[in-house]
């Protein structure tokens, strides 16, 4: 898991990048061979489990409770990957709660920092959407997830502000600033944790997390007309 910096510059790149030389710097072509790389690894398992179901039901009819069993693996495993993805969009688990005053500033000068739409939508969920040229982000205190392809692909990214007492408001404003800062450098420094449908990372979420799904949805089918 990536960590973000309070400490940002206002444009330019991350400071953060420097930890992860290795990585090519993010940006369309990346993020669809990334997409293509975690399709062709589903697929990867995904086929032996049904070849195998097939081939069983073909070998003798008794076999089919044994078939029906490598089919339900075949569909758990890309579950067990949205699952993971799901992460970025649950609360983080933090080793003591921030005092109600200091949560309600955070979440004062977080609305601050986004428009009104964007204010209603961190209202009612608590995750901000942002839109960037790489497609629309949902930001929430864990990561961020990158909404593409007219809304129907999501990329998860996990990543943290550092300060294990930073309200939950403020490591959203601070990985807010960060994706605003550099998008194609937060989208390099954090870590991919899945790619795939939007609808099996919907599956996955609590109900304030899957609202703020969708807003980012409908947000990136209309920024593609």
């Amino acid at each position: 898991m990536a960590a973000a910096d309070a400490g940002l510059p206002l444009t330019g790149e991350l400071p953060e990048l420097a930890d992860v030389p290795w990585r090519p710097r993010a940006d369309e072509p990346s993020l669809r061979r990334a997409d293509r790389r975690w399709t062709a690894w589903t697929i990867a398992h995904e086929l032996p489990l049904l070849a195998t179901a097939a081939g069983l039901v073909v070998l003798s009819p008794v076999l089919i409770p044994v078939s029906l069993a490598a089919l339900a693996f075949a569909w758990f495993i890309p579950d067990l990957y949205a699952a993971k993805g799901a992460e970025v969009l649950r609360p983080p688990r933090l080793p003591g709660a921030a005092p109600a005053g200091a949560e309600r500033r955070a979440l004062g000068l977080l609305g601050d920092l986004v428009g009104h739409d964007a204010r209603e939508l961190l209202r009612e969920t608590g995750f901000v959407a942002e839109p960037g040229r790489l497609g629309i982000w949902l930001v929430g205190g864990k990561g961020a997830v990158l909404v593409r392809g007219r809304g129907r692909r999501v990329q998860c990214y996990c990543v943290r502000a550092k300060g294990d007492n930073l309200p939950i408001s403020d490591r959203v404003a601070h990985l807010l600033l960060a994706l605003r800062a550099d998008e194609r450098g937060f989208a390099t420094v954090a870590n991919l944790s899945f790619s795939g449908a939007r609808w099996r990372l919907a599956r996955k979420l609590a109900p304030p997390a899957r609202a703020g799904l969708d807003a980012a949805a409908q947000a990136a089918r209309s920024a593609s007309r």
